[in-house]
């Protein structure tokens, strides 16, 4: 991988790891447009800056994630996780396959999207304002939209646990906000395990020569996801959620007609 591929591949990431537009599906999409092959060093790297991005979060938000005093916020998220780590490890042949199939993972994008220009309709009775306000029921719901997300590669984690928060009556804000609170421990877990997995298998992946790209993604991803976070919340309150439906659709159906054409 050049710097320029980590540069590109880093900037992808931290747009859309927190935006419902699904980071997974750009990055397995980007690597063939750049001539990234599939390596246990991009593995690596695509952990590594997915680790950044939810880093950023934790700086936005640091004041909710050191109080202490605040237990059931912690609690909360603990029970909107388990869902997904549950099917994570259950499904996790299915995931890999779906993972490596580009053609499936550009359908999802595009029912995504679908999905995404209604659901501003679908659910207009917003009456759960504060975090707060929402319950371990309702927490284990939004986790269950998450684990939907694992299942469905492309889908975008962001996309399916923003829906699930408005299915439980959220406004769009916090909707989002408790979205990006639950990606930070389930993330977290997932890329550990990712970290370890490539590690154990292929500790080589560490040379020195690596690093310094390594480092240029992480901290790329970071600034990147820092700016996106603030300008998605801005934007929903305001918007919606309808350019991203519109944006996935046709996302997805380039992404076909690109792999129909140039890949075959």
């Amino acid at each position: 991988m050049s710097y320029i591929q980590a540069l590109i591949i880093a900037i992808i990431e931290g747009i859309t790891e927190f935006l419902p537009i699904s980071s997974t599906a750009h990055m397995k999409l980007a690597n063939p447009i750049l001539h990234i092959s599939e390596t246990p060093f991009i593995n690596l790297f695509e952990v590594v800056i997915q680790l950044a991005a939810i880093l950023s979060v934790v700086v936005i938000y640091w004041k909710k994630f050191i109080d202490l005093k605040n237990l059931a916020f912690y609690f909360k998220l603990v029970v909107a996780m388990i869902p997904a780590l549950v099917l994570g490890v259950l499904l996790k042949k299915h995931i890999d396959s779906a993972l490596s199939n580009l053609t499936f993972i550009s359908c999802v994008m595009i029912v995504g999207g679908i999905i995404l220009l209604f659901i501003d309709k679908i659910f207009v009775t917003h009456i759960v304002v504060e975090e707060e306000k929402i319950s371990y029921r309702q927490s284990f719901i939004i986790g269950c939209f998450q684990s939907l997300s694992i299942i469905f590669p492309g889908l975008s984690r962001s996309a399916a646990t923003i829906i699930g928060g408005m299915s439980q009556k959220l406004t769009r804000k916090l909707a989002a906000e408790f979205s990006f609170f639950l990606a930070v421990p389930t993330m977290f877990a997932a890329s550990v395990k990712s970290f370890w997995d490539v590690y154990k298998e292929n500790p080589e992946v560490l040379i020195k020569d690596n690093m310094s790209i390594l480092l240029l993604g992480g901290v790329v991803s970071f600034i990147v996801a820092l700016l996106a976070v603030k300008f998605f919340i801005s934007f929903i309150t305001k918007h919606g959620f309808r350019i991203f439906g519109w944006y996935r659709i046709v996302a997805g159906i380039s992404f076909l007609i690109y792999m129909h054409y140039f890949m075959n």
